[in-house]
């Protein structure tokens, strides 16, 4: 009877602390992924940069963002590029050099860019970051994190994006309806720097609360057990 009580009071404690509050409201993951679009690429670090000068090409430079942020050119002092659009960059350079060349006319061309990543964490069997290479949806990341664990919570992972003041914005996705089909729009596409996060389900937290309260604790006979049907 002992045992029972304490399964019961675990089964109330889980369930009152299965549900997950986010920042941002429930709704259609299109339309929360499309209001808040990234206004241009910002340089970062890695990135390869040529920077030219129409009217005075001995000034021509080829540089690599330093992973402090910084780029080091003639005449100038070392400039902290990290963030800028390459339109900022350029106005700031001609800005930079007016006051000593008589037409400054430059141009910035990203030759090549640094990795960029997403995050996949949580239930997961190898959580970690993986290179984000051309078009990669929610259920992809999945994929290359090896797959979700049964003890995942499907109906409701959470996908962490950067808002437009690169603020951190919560979307609900409903993993359980893309993998049946029924709402493929759940389905986004990741951006640079997106985390896909599954939080355990209820039943996961339960297991765990009976290994280590009751089977690794209590003396129970090896022949007791408890059987669960989960439903992601």
């Amino acid at each position: 009877m002992r045992v029972c009580s304490i399964l019961l009071l675990i089964l109330l404690l889980a369930s009152c602390g299965a549900m997950v509050h986010n920042p941002v409201p429930l709704t259609d993951p299109r339309v929360q992924a499309n209001s808040y679009p990234q206004k241009g690429y910002r340089i970062q670090a890695g990135d390869d940069l040529q920077i030219r000068f129409f009217y005075n090409p001995e000034l021509n430079d080829q540089v690599i963002v330093r992973p402090d942020g910084f780029i080091s050119l003639q005449l100038i002092e070392e400039l902290m590029v990290l963030g800028m659009t390459p339109g900022e960059l350029t106005a700031t350079l001609k800005q930079r050099y007016d006051p000593m060349i008589q037409r400054s006319a430059i141009t910035v061309t990203m030759r090549a860019f640094a990795a960029e990543r997403i995050y996949v964490d949580g239930e997961v069997n190898k959580p970690g970051l993986f290179p984000l290479t051309g078009r990669v949806t929610v259920m992809q990341a999945i994929a290359l994190a090896g797959g979700y664990k049964d003890s995942a919570r499907l109906h409701e992972i959470i996908l962490i994006r950067r808002g437009p003041s690169n603020e951190p914005l919560a979307i609900p996705i409903d993993l359980w309806a893309i993998i049946n089909g029924e709402n493929m729009g759940q389905d986004i596409l990741l951006l640079p720097f997106d985390i896909v996060f599954l939080p355990k389900s209820p039943i996961a937290n339960i297991n765990k609360w009976v290994t280590m309260y009751i089977k690794n604790n209590l003396p129970i006979s090896p022949t007791f057990g408890a059987y669960y049907t989960v439903t992601p």
